[in-house]
């Protein structure tokens, strides 16, 4: 079978990229006025454009753009698949605010974080979601980008005690509850597992990663019309998502097995 953990760890940290963590900081933190307009603009053109983008950000430091330009050239930088130098500009650009922009410390972490880890170095992620997460330590969101950096390391105990934070902050995220699920199930706590998956898909029915894990759950405790169901049901609510093609390619196992 298709594990789903690494489904959902792929799908939260492909949210950096959509609505990067510190991007949606009120703009008036990289300045206010015409400034405000221009980095509101720039970032906008990051997500859409990134290269003309990052073209932009540069011109525009070099005539006095400065901790503005340098995150908007950062999170272009991050939409061209560049995540280890945009990394490195993240941080260091979160270590270099200060005065009044200090307060954007943990966004700027936060998103260093996930650029590590999408550069394949998981101990530099931890380190700066650690640092981030001494800044804000109510933050849901750091709490959960932490865990994914445990879960992709195979750490499942230290992401479940992250994920245990995340839920006690936000005890009503269908998400937390899923990811946990999964990282229980990769510790062999399938009664925990089921439970948490369940509780889940209460909050949110057709969330396909509950569907996919809760079929995985299914067809290990033997019941394979209940795991063929809710794979089904992954086809249905998500068609062309990475779950539904894990969903597909489960069904399949299980008709090659049942022939």
């Amino acid at each position: 079978m298709t594990p789903a953990l690494p489904l959902i760890v792929l799908s939260l940290c492909l949210l950096c990229l959509a609505v990067p963590a510190g991007a949606q900081e009120d703009a008036r933190g990289f300045g206010d006025g015409e400034a405000a307009k221009d980095y509101a603009d720039c970032m906008r053109l990051a997500r859409s454009q990134p290269e003309q983008a990052f073209e932009n950000a540069t011109a525009w430091e070099g005539v006095g753009g400065a901790e503005a330009a340098r995150h908007c050239a950062a999170v272009s930088l991050l939409g061209l698949g560049h995540y280890g130098e945009a990394a490195s500009r993240l941080q260091a650009l979160a270590e270099a605010v200060k005065g009044p922009q200090a307060g954007l410390r943990p966004g700027l972490l936060a998103q260093a974080g996930q650029a590590w880890l999408l550069a394949a170095e998981p101990l530099r992620a931890y380190a700066v979601q650690s640092a981030a997460l001494k800044l804000e330590p109510k933050n849901v969101e750091l709490w959960i980008d932490r865990a994914v950096t445990l879960a992709t390391a195979e750490n499942y105990w230290e992401a479940i005690d992250d994920l245990n934070e995340a839920e006690t902050l936000a005890p009503a995220r269908a998400d937390i509850l899923i990811f946990r699920a999964s990282a229980y199930r990769f510790v062999e706590a399938n009664n925990l597992a089921l439970e948490d998956v369940d509780r889940g898909l209460a909050l949110d029915p057709n969330n396909p990663e509950g569907l996919l894990e809760r079929g995985i759950l299914r067809r290990l405790d033997g019941d394979d019309a209940g795991a063929r169901a809710d794979w089904l049901r992954t086809l249905t609510v998500a068609p062309g998502s990475p779950a539904a093609e894990a969903a597909q390619t489960n069904l399949e196992s299980l008709d090659v097995k049942a022939e």
